[in-house]
């Protein structure tokens, strides 16, 4: 059912969470159309049709995907289309009707109740759109108190609340209430708090769209700050393919309960699976998608005294670097600085060209 097309630096991690053949069914009898809780069906499209034809709701069909350890992996859609139930049954605040959820080579469906309590207060961290602060309770108290449902000491609890603060940028505010605090400010807490249980696994369900475009922008500038110092293995969900764009190390896009496409952005930018992905996709301007690694040549001469960027260098943060540079930019890898090659100026531009011409292609084909 899915298409999957990402071949990034991920594929070849380390696995931290399995998503395998997910389902979540609402309805008088969702359990009598699995043998067991596996999940695994031969035709899951045509059983998804079949249970809605009975007056079921398939709020999540077949869903298969991993997280691999330090990765931002995001899944998208239009409201509806299952993202958030996802989500919420990796963790089992929504009980998946069938499949299985493997953390650490772990199935968390087989998890007792107070087992899956204890994962969830010591390995995983969410954050929602609704901020969830406790009124009554200050910045400091509103962090430390998922350390105090855990049993941590007053004197420990503080100290790790104060290192999220200062990592947060909410320096000053440890006394203040939510109601003193603005939007963003209020969403640091929350993000704060979610970390300072330290969590081995991050969901995000929307956690930026109640706030104002430029606030929000700080605060997706924010995340990848904090992310880039700690490396969790994340989930994020988002409706705001810009949002994914700047985020997503890999990306799902989902319609009606059932993943369509797995990959890297520039992937489901410049070859979307069917028209649904390219609708997603048709306003986005693949030249800041497209990166420096893809489009480099091997050199034809030296290229020592020539300036360099990363390889995850946008084509459009290249233009401005290739421009000054007669000669051509080298392109190094950013695990390892080894050079990958070299982008010229002729070479950027027959790219650009080309870009353009394969998404138009691609979007065209998709629409047949």
């Amino acid at each position: 059912m899915i298409q999957e097309t990402s071949s990034n630096e991920f594929d070849k991690g380390d696995v931290k969470l399995s998503c395998r053949d997910v389902w979540k069914v609402y309805g008088a009898t969702p359990d009598k159309y699995f043998t067991n809780r596996s999940g695994r069906v031969d035709d899951p499209v045509g059983l998804a049709e079949q249970i809605r034809s009975d007056g079921h709701i398939v709020a999540a069909c077949d869903v298969s995907f991993d997280v691999h350890v330090g990765e931002i992996f995001v899944i998208m859609g239009l409201s509806g289309s299952g993202k958030s139930t996802v989500v919420r049954s990796l963790s089992r605040l929504v009980e998946p009707t069938a499949g299985e959820v493997i953390l650490d080579d772990r199935n968390l469906l087989e998890a007792s109740k107070k087992e899956l309590i204890d994962i969830r207060r010591h390995k995983m961290g969410m954050v929602f759109q609704s901020f969830g602060l406790l009124p009554h309770l200050t910045v400091m108290e509103n962090i430390a108190f998922p350390l105090k449902l855990q049993g941590v000491s007053l004197k420990e609890r503080q100290e790790k609340a104060q290192q999220v603060i200062e990592l947060v940028g909410l320096e000053g505010r440890e006394s203040s209430h939510p109601s003193q605090l603005s939007g963003g400010q209020q969403q640091r807490v929350g993000i704060a708090r979610s970390l300072a249980v330290e969590p081995e696994l991050w969901f995000l369900d929307e956690p930026f769209s109640a706030l104002d475009p430029l606030i929000r922008r700080q605060m997706q500038d924010e995340f990848l700050r904090i992310q880039q110092m700690l490396h969790k293995s994340i989930v994020f969900i988002t409706h705001d393919f810009m949002e994914a764009l700047r985020i997503a190390d890999r990306m799902a896009i989902m319609r009606d309960g059932v993943i369509v496409q797995i990959g890297t952005p520039d992937e489901l930018v410049l070859h979307p699976a069917d028209s649904y992905v390219a609708e997603f996709t048709s306003d986005v301007p693949w030249i800041r998608v497209l990166t420096a690694a893809d489009i480099a040549e091997q050199p034809s001469g030296p290229v020592g005294g020539l300036p360099s960027v990363d390889g995850d260098t946008t084509l459009e943060d290249l233009l401005s670097v290739v421009c000054g540079s007669d000669d051509g930019v080298v392109i190094k890898s950013p695990a390892n600085g080894d050079t990958i090659g070299v982008v010229t100026q002729k070479g950027l531009i027959e790219a650009l060209a080309k870009g353009v011409e394969a998404q138009h292609v691609d979007a065209s084909a998709s629409k047949l």
